[in-house]
């Protein structure tokens, strides 16, 4: 004799579940993956828009982006010649030592480059394949 009033789920109803569930897993880690490096990138981008501003300033004291004392083209990788400080660019992922700028021969240009594979930040390991670069118009690039 059977009953009709018995509770619970059937086999199919339980391994329907578990594929949706695992479906929106498969879709939801590769979002989140990419909007954590996102997120962590953002801290570069900043620290980029701080030694542009620098840049910007120097260039109008200057009339020139080539910093006394470097060759036009040679890349500076002590952004205090601008008066940025280790303060201003040490975060949780990067560090002084990931950026970089380029003076070029026009003098009317410069390129900044941030790589966290140089960076000796607390969680510089979550950072080591991301690199931004900002030029004098504001334009970022990830290379």
């Amino acid at each position: 004799m059977l009953r009709r009033n018995q509770r619970g789920f059937t086999l199919v109803e339980l391994m329907i579940v578990v594929i949706i569930v695992g479906i929106l897993a498969a879709v939801a880690i590769p979002m989140y993956q990419g909007a954590t490096e996102r997120a962590k990138a953002s801290e570069a981008v900043a620290a980029l828009g701080t030694i542009r501003g620098a840049m910007r300033v120097y260039f109008a004291e200057h009339g020139t982006y080539v910093i006394a004392g470097v060759d036009a083209g040679d890349q500076v990788t002590d952004p205090g010649v601008l008066d940025v400080t280790d303060t201003d660019l040490l975060g949780r992922y990067f560090s002084t030592e990931c950026y970089t700028f380029d003076a070029v021969p026009t003098a009317a240009a410069f390129d900044i480059e941030c790589d966290g594979a140089s960076s000796t930040a607390s969680q510089a390991s979550e950072v080591s394949s991301i690199v931004r670069s900002i030029n004098q118009d504001g334009n970022i690039t990830n290379s």
